[in-house]
């Protein structure tokens, strides 16, 4: 997945790497038990603070889905219509679900030196392997190219805060880590505007990570 540094990030450890605040970072691995992402920044990969970097987010990355719940969402939807999840079986890794109309298939996505692939051709990240499966059928036996819903089920209606946000505007939305916001109007490319703690106001997106229902 890729991620938007909120932060600088000065290097303090021969296993981390640095990154300026803005930088597109490829996250290849994401522990539950742990505050550090494992990424890759110009071909040096190594740790990031989890805290420092907010995931870019894509309708199709559900995160933490169950095998049994991708297969809820998708069955009888039109065949192609998929989701990313973090793989239960592989922990850092990832899996693609994908509705055949009938039922649901799921694939692996296998990942090394920091390539990533399901079947031959390998992807520097996994928007680009879920770009070219959009255009090439990622089903052998038939041909079953990715889409996005017409009207997504999952559509986003709360997001979690990554960090503290409390700048000193009264219109703008004040929340610590943590919080769980509920999505009031998320249609400015710069601001969205929610509710949290009974308060409603204002704040930029990157500060907060969709959640998907």
């Amino acid at each position: 997945m890729e991620a938007l540094a909120l932060f600088s990030f000065s290097a303090s450890e021969a296993d981390e790497i640095s990154f300026q605040k803005g930088d597109v970072i490829k996250v290849t691995e994401m522990e539950d038990d742990s505050c550090w992402f494992t990424a890759e920044i110009q071909g040096k990969r190594g740790y990031v603070p989890e805290n420092y970097i907010s995931l870019l987010p894509h309708p199709w990355f559900a995160g933490r889905v169950s095998r049994l719940e991708a297969e809820q969402r998708l069955r009888w939807q039109d065949a192609g219509v998929f989701l990313v999840r973090e793989s239960e079986s592989a922990p850092g890794e990832f899996s693609v679900s994908v509705s055949y109309g009938d039922r649901v298939e799921h694939f692996r996505v296998l990942e090394g030196g920091g390539q990533y692939c399901i079947w031959d051709e390998s992807f520097c990240s996994l928007n680009r392997l879920v770009d070219f499966y959009r255009t090439h059928s990622i089903a052998v036996e038939k041909v079953v190219c990715l889409k996005d819903p017409p009207l997504s089920p999952w559509k986003p209606r709360l997001a979690h805060a990554l960090c503290d946000y409390t700048p000193p505007q009264t219109s703008h939305l004040h929340f610590l880590r943590g919080d769980i916001i509920d999505l009031l109007d998320c249609s400015g490319p710069l601001t969205w505007r929610g509710r949290c703690r009974g308060r409603v106001g204002i704040f930029p997106p990157e500060y907060v990570q969709l959640l998907y229902h």
